[in-house]
């Protein structure tokens, strides 16, 4: 009897993990395109485990308290409707305890990964409430934040997503190379990172891709277009592979060099953003 019951139980806890993981592929194959990111070589620095949310994915990282890369998938809307701005909040799922005022008196921003309007636009009001997780956010400064970077993920949203009808965008820190100096650099538990990097990319039979890196130390009214760099200096700086299904081939020719041409980046490397 007792021999049964374990079978039993076996049998269960089996089909069970097995239903989980299909969804979760389900879920992850529908945010990612090529696989989620994962590590060129697997160190205590490359290690992150992935947070699934509503609308997008976290590859968060216990050491440098704070998320790798988050992914999602953006598309044209014909009538966005916005909520009012959720307050920030805690995330039971990460090790250390980052809250809602970890960033308080620090000077840097809660800066989201995941934007806020973009994916309340596409995914909905509950994705929207995870955007303000404080998985999503790492320390940015307010020139960056408030205007840079809110200007390249304004153009993302307004200009190449309607060019191009879709596209996966995945975004994250760049940190200090040598990581006792990083380390020393943080907003209470969480690592302060160098520099933050965005990826565009149309899938299709030739992909097209964009990828932006965007200092710390920016006034914020520099043109996006001084920022571009390929995916595979992102790569270098990161030790991250964010399309692991991609054939060699095929990650040579969308990775390898900046490809502007298409994009239109010259119409809007200057447009000032919604909110200055």
């Amino acid at each position: 009897m007792t021999l049964r019951r374990f079978l039993i139980t076996l049998l269960f806890v089996t089909v069970g993990a097995g239903l989980w993981y299909a969804q979760e592929q389900e879920v992850r194959d529908r945010l990612s395109w090529m696989g989620v990111p994962t590590w060129e070589r697997l160190t205590p620095l490359s290690f992150h485990r992935v947070l699934r949310n509503d609308g997008f994915l976290v590859g968060w990282s216990d050491v440098r308290v704070g998320p790798l890369w988050v992914s999602y998938a953006l598309q044209v809307v014909d009538e966005p409707s916005i909520g009012p701005r959720p307050g920030f909040r805690g995330d039971w799922r990460t090790l250390w305890p980052v809250t809602a005022d970890s960033y308080q008196s620090s000077g840097y921003d809660r800066g989201h990964l995941a934007p806020n309007y973009a994916i309340a636009a596409v995914h909905g009001r509950e994705a929207q409430h995870d955007t303000f997780l404080m998985s999503n956010m790492l320390p940015q400064r307010p020139g960056l934040n408030r205007r840079l970077w809110q200007r390249l993920e304004e153009v993302v949203m307004d200009h190449f997503v309607p060019r191009f009808g879709m596209m996966q965008v995945i975004t994250g820190p760049v940190f200090d190379a040598r990581f006792t100096q990083g380390a020393l650099n943080r907003v209470g538990l969480v690592e302060v990172p160098e520099a933050f990097y965005k990826i565009l990319v149309v899938p299709g039979e030739t992909p097209k891709a964009l990828a932006f890196i965007m200092p710390q130390a920016v006034t914020g009214d520099e043109p996006l277009d001084r920022f571009l760099v390929s995916i595979d200096r992102v790569e270098a700086l990161t030790g991250l592979d964010f399309f692991p299904r991609l054939s060699e081939p095929a990650a040579e020719a969308l990775e390898a060099r900046v490809e502007a041409s298409g994009w239109g980046v010259e119409e809007v490397a200057r447009r000032p953003g919604r909110f200055q």
